[in-house]
């Protein structure tokens, strides 16, 4: 049963890979293999004889002694543990997408066009590559991608010259996303599993990281397309007046979440909930609306066209659920792997046939051309506590990899993918141009942090 485990994740992740050839979501074959992977486990109970238990995070002695009865209690309480941890991220990021998207429905992020003053292409690089990383680690990678694209539409109209800009805000956005605790999907797996806490994973991080984008930065302000001056559009967009309000509100509250964790030690979609129960107050009241969201109709039907305008509602009815359950079904195939203890002897078997630094190094390298979700998920259950633990450099040498790596190939983070549809920047474009900018942040970053830990 354990082969048909893994060729269910096998051909799942194929299938995800190819989600552009095969026309087909990628949360479909997620959900699929998230399901076909539990059923495995279900059917092959009475035949395992080894069984990782991901409490005390070790391999669990006696399970081929126990009846069937004792196994499916245990099968019940390991897949409650998984779903739990899993629905922590998930809450997690519905919190911080649904705050982001009501700081967009006030238009807050268009107060960030004011901080170009500038009509000097270099100097556009600099200042979109700075806040690419600020923002990153705040309302992570990928919108902090979509945000400065749209700002640079306004003012690059060529689009030849504004695909070298996307392509370093990619860069920028990754880099900036792995020094935060909620910066990127992967950070925030590893801050939540308790591998690593907010202080030390900036602490350590945020020097390679700010390496990662800087060397690549530098090196493309040389290049001929950051060269000379550009003439920015007539922007006519009526501005919200209370957007740069909302912004900075938004944005400090977001941050305070590892504030909440470090002074009271509860799980961080907690201190999101009530960082979101706070502005979703001051939107409502701004707005000039009642702030209950649950009502749906009165006699009148003023009760639903109220419901309907309520800008708390508009952003949850924006955030990404198909995003949501694709991590759902990621995570959750990845824990049944960890359940049988398969992740947990292949890392052994690595670990004792290469140096641990060198394959995390290859995780980042592989995380440019699959996902880092399951990569990092499946990392977090491959090194034993008792000798890795909480903020061991291993932790923080795989989130900056993990971070960083899929940088090198456009198609290798969720910031390359939007940024590559928002301005169809062709893959081998990217391969050709700024895949060499990628690796050498990459590495010098990397190499910085070897170093920095020996």
């Amino acid at each position: 049963m354990e082969i048909f485990i893994v060729l269910v994740f096998v051909l799942g992740y194929l299938a995800i890979t190819l989600e552009h050839s095969l026309k087909v979501d990628k949360l479909i074959p997620a959900l699929l293999m998230m399901s076909l992977a539990w059923a495995g486990v279900a059917f092959g109970l009475d035949g395992f004889t080894t069984w990782f238990d991901s409490h005390a995070n070790k391999m669990l002695e006696g399970i081929g002694v126990m009846n069937h009865e004792e196994k499916l209690h245990l099968l019940e309480n390991t897949l409650l543990h998984h779903f739990g941890k899993t629905c922590e991220i998930l809450i997690f990021l519905i919190g911080a997408m649904t705050i982001v998207e009501i700081i967009d429905h006030f238009q807050g992020f268009s107060t960030i066009k004011s901080f170009v003053k500038t009509n000097k292409k270099r100097t556009l690089l600099w200042i979109v590559c700075i806040l690419g990383f600020i923002l990153s680690a705040i309302i992570d990678n990928l919108t902090a991608t979509i945000v400065l694209i749209t700002i640079l539409r306004k003012l690059i109209p060529d689009n030849k010259d504004r695909i070298w800009y996307a392509s370093l805000i990619i860069i920028a956005a990754n880099a900036g996303g792995a020094w935060s605790p909620i910066g990127d999907v992967t950070t925030t797996m590893l801050w939540m599993g308790n591998k690593v806490t907010a202080a030390k994973l900036m602490e350590y991080l945020v020097i390679p990281s700010l390496l990662c984008v800087v060397v690549p930065t530098l090196l493309a302000s040389f290049l001929p397309a950051f060269k000379g001056t550009f003439d920015a559009e007539d922007d006519k967009t009526k501005t919200n007046k209370n957007g740069p309000f909302m912004l900075y509100l938004g944005l400090s509250l977001i941050v305070f979440v590892p504030v909440f964790k470090t002074i009271t030690h509860l799980p961080p979609y907690v201190g999101m909930m009530l960082s979101l129960s706070i502005f979703a107050m001051v939107a409502e009241i701004l707005s000039n609306r009642k702030f209950s969201i649950t009502a749906i109709n009165d006699a009148n039907g003023k009760e639903a066209a109220a419901h309907h305008q309520s800008p708390t509602f508009k952003a949850l009815g924006k955030i990404e659920m198909p995003s949501i359950l694709f991590f759902l079904g990621i995570l959750m195939t990845v824990a049944a792997l960890e359940s049988l203890g398969l992740i947990f002897t292949f890392g052994q078997n690595v670990q004792s046939s290469m140096d641990p630094n060198l394959f995390v190094l290859l995780i980042g390298v592989g995380s440019a051309v699959i996902d880092n979700v399951p990569l990092v998920a499946a990392s977090m259950g491959m090194f034993d506590m008792s000798l890795y633990p909480m903020d061991n450099h291993i932790w923080h040498f795989i989130a900056y990899a993990a971070g960083t790596g899929g940088s090198m190939l456009i198609i290798g983070s969720a910031a390359g993918v939007v940024a590559m549809g928002m301005e169809k920047i062709s893959f081998f474009w990217y391969l050709k141009n700024i895949a060499w900018l990628a690796v050498l942040g990459y590495v010098v970053g990397f190499a910085f942090m070897v170093l920095f830990h020996s």
